[in-house]
């Protein structure tokens, strides 16, 4: 994840929201439940790390050839809070994900929330802005209202607010990369098996950290 230089005025304003987060007196970190998006991919070649091979002075150079992401892949839309994985949802191939879809996916998310008390920290940074779509922001908003449940500010370009992006996505996708799958649903499967792997307290320490 590439730093953004930050503006004075989106500097201050990450400091007041950080402040005033620091402030409040209930248990903050055990309502907050955050949400993305992101492709899985039918075959994800290894990063340089994984493919590392231990060699001698002598051995010849290993050949390695270039791989690249298959075309075949599905869309998954995660929730989670610091317990783990709150909500899923695979979006159906051809499906748009624009303001309707969303709307039908908070939807669902409250029905499963019913009863539940909690706060909602839509990622709108940099290039997570797909997450909500600036575009149907306002909507989003008067849709979570109806449902009493609060919006938390969100700091411009703050990695630390996004889990999905820099732990939740990152660690799934390692035990995905350099796996070949026969087809979507097998992706899905694998997907979900992944997901399920990760311990409960890594989603503590994440949001703790």
């Amino acid at each position: 994840m590439v730093p953004k230089e930050l503006t004075k005025e989106q500097k201050q304003r990450t400091a007041t929201i950080c402040q005033d987060l620091l402030e409040r007196q209930d248990d903050i970190l055990g309502h907050v439940i955050t949400g993305d998006e992101t492709w899985v991919y039918q075959y994800d070649p290894e990063m340089k790390q994984q493919s590392t091979q231990w060699k001698t002075a002598n051995s010849p150079r290993p050949k390695k050839f270039c791989q690249s992401k298959s075309r075949v892949k599905t869309m998954l839309l995660m929730v989670s809070d610091i317990r783990g994985i709150v909500y899923y949802k695979f979006v159906p191939t051809g499906q748009t994900v624009n303001q309707v879809y969303y709307l039908e996916v908070l939807g669902s998310l409250r029905e499963k929330l019913d009863g539940n008390d909690l706060n909602f920290m839509p990622t709108t940074h940099g290039s997570c802005i797909t997450t909500m779509h600036l575009l149907t922001r306002h909507c989003l908003r008067e849709f979570l209202a109806t449902k009493q449940i609060t919006v938390l500010e969100h700091p411009a370009y703050s990695p630390d607010l996004a889990p999905s992006d820099f732990f939740l996505f990152p660690k799934m996708k390692e035990i995905l990369k350099g796996r070949h799958f026969d087809n979507t649903d097998d992706i899905r499967s694998n997907t979900m098996a992944a997901l399920k792997a990760i311990p409960q307290n890594q989603f503590q320490n994440c949001f703790e950290g």
